[in-house]
């Protein structure tokens, strides 16, 4: 039987929205414009306050928008838009605010998803290998939050001392829905982005329904990201030190499959100052328009790129972003690098403060506005200059979004395109 996923859209202290005729709270028809307000632990709603309140759709095309949702959060491209939704609105109290959570059928969640992650011009069989690794994700994050909640133990992703924070940044953070509708778990955005490409996309998912990936006889985290940079990490290089052994090292080529050890900092240094062969080398337009929204296509190219601070600058932002003041920073020292080249663990040495940072999204938001692409870089001082020169964007682990592509345009089926990102792995149909 299909399942539903739980998804948590907005939370602020006012929120608005408007239901579609075929809307029900507790037996009786909702329709229009409707405002809720956080006050006092409750939801006020029509003069009235309540826990949580529940909108069930009467029909399937029943739907809602949610005023101004913010998207990209934390990105460079962050803003606000109107969105519309299917299924059943709830509305929570959660952090002194208001939650809006969606719920909805798996492969309906999925339209949007795929439609949200990929354009319409992307492959049949780059979108059916992300319908499977999208279906995959979201049912183990599900499971394992349930076996988090069972053992009644602790869930962690910080430790800090004197001298080290490390952190990770994982779908944990929300113990009241199963997933958010960001890039922190999968880009949601409802309906309202689904039409282009929507039948496309929706013969994807049927041609798939069901199917997961499964590695020793359990769902697999099927991570993805938009540019590996050559070489994939491994998971516990980014998350919690748990080894998937699908979730492991190599090199994103089919002809090339000798993999440089980029633990080493000599052979990291000399992988990212080149562009060596692989399926996300590229920079094809037709290809990345088929993974990239047109905000995302600002950047020119994920293999490989360049940041350049002054030391000013860099002092002052690392200090913005992580609360630590380092004073006027002199060094960024690499200390431990992933299977990928991406950096792990990082020390910064400043005049009033030296400190190593962890793992690579911590350091990826600590050195720039927003994020950098990526924690595979190399550092040159040069004067009061700081030049970060790195390779690919996001976190390098499971399916290159645009190594797909590239697999996709030169004929791959989906099944091979998987099985090169998810070693090992089996497609099983799970309803």
């Amino acid at each position: 039987m299909e399942p539903k996923v739980s998804v948590g859209i907005l939370w602020n202290n006012r929120i608005s929205f408007i239901l579609s005729s075929g809307y029900l709270y507790q037996g009786k028809q909702v329709s229009d414009v409707n405002t809720v307000s956080y006050i006092d632990g409750k939801i006020l709603w029509n003069g009235k306050t309540y826990d949580e309140l529940y909108f069930e759709p009467t029909a399937n095309n029943a739907s809602f928008i949610i005023k101004d949702v913010v998207i990209g959060i934390n990105f460079h491209w962050e803003r606000k838009e109107d969105q519309e939704f299917q299924g059943a609105l709830k509305l929570i109290v959660e952090n002194n605010m208001i939650t809006a959570i969606n719920i909805i059928k798996v492969e309906d969640y999925l339209t949007s998803v795929i439609s949200s992650e990929m354009s319409a011009t992307a492959s049949l069989e780059l979108l059916k290998a992300h319908a499977v690794i999208s279906r995959s994700w979201l049912l183990a994050q599900i499971e394992k939050n349930k076996e988090i909640v069972a053992s009644k133990e602790q869930y962690t992703t910080f430790t800090e001392t004197e001298n080290e924070r490390i952190r990770w940044y994982d779908r944990e953070d929300h113990t009241n829905f199963d997933v958010c509708a960001d890039d922190h778990c999968q880009r949601y955005q409802g309906i309202t982005r689904t039409f282009a490409n929507i039948e496309v996309v929706k013969k994807a998912i049927n041609e798939t329904r069901g199917q997961v990936l499964k590695s020793e006889n359990k769902i697999c985290d099927a991570r993805f990201s938009k540019c590996c940079g050559g070489i994939a990490e491994e998971f516990q290089n980014c998350w919690e030190d748990i080894k998937f052994p699908y979730l492991v090292k190599l090199r994103d080529d089919d002809k090339i499959q000798d993999i440089p050890d980029l633990t080493q900092e000599s052979e990291s240094v000399k992988w990212i100052q080149t562009r060596p062969s692989a399926f996300c080398n590229t920079k094809d337009k037709k290809i990345l328009e088929q993974v990239l929204n047109n905000y995302d296509q600002e950047t020119t190219d994920f293999y490989r790129w360049q940041v350049v601070y002054s030391q000013k600058e860099l002092s002052e932002l690392a200090y913005k972003r992580s609360g630590i003041d380092f004073g006027t920073i002199e060094e960024l020292i690499p200390v431990e690098r992933g299977t990928s080249g991406r950096l792990i663990k990082l020390k910064i040495v400043g005049s009033k403060k030296t400190m190593t940072i962890g793992k690579e999204l911590e350091i990826r938001r600590t050195l720039s506005t927003s994020h950098l692409y990526s924690s595979a870089f190399i550092v040159d001082k040069k004067d009061d200059k700081f030049i970060l020169t790195g390779g690919g964007w996001g976190h390098g682990v499971g399916l290159c979004q645009i190594g797909a592509a590239v697999m996709g345009e030169k004929g791959y089926s989906y099944d091979k395109i998987l099985l090169h990102y998810y070693i090992d792995a089996t497609i099983e149909n799970l309803y």
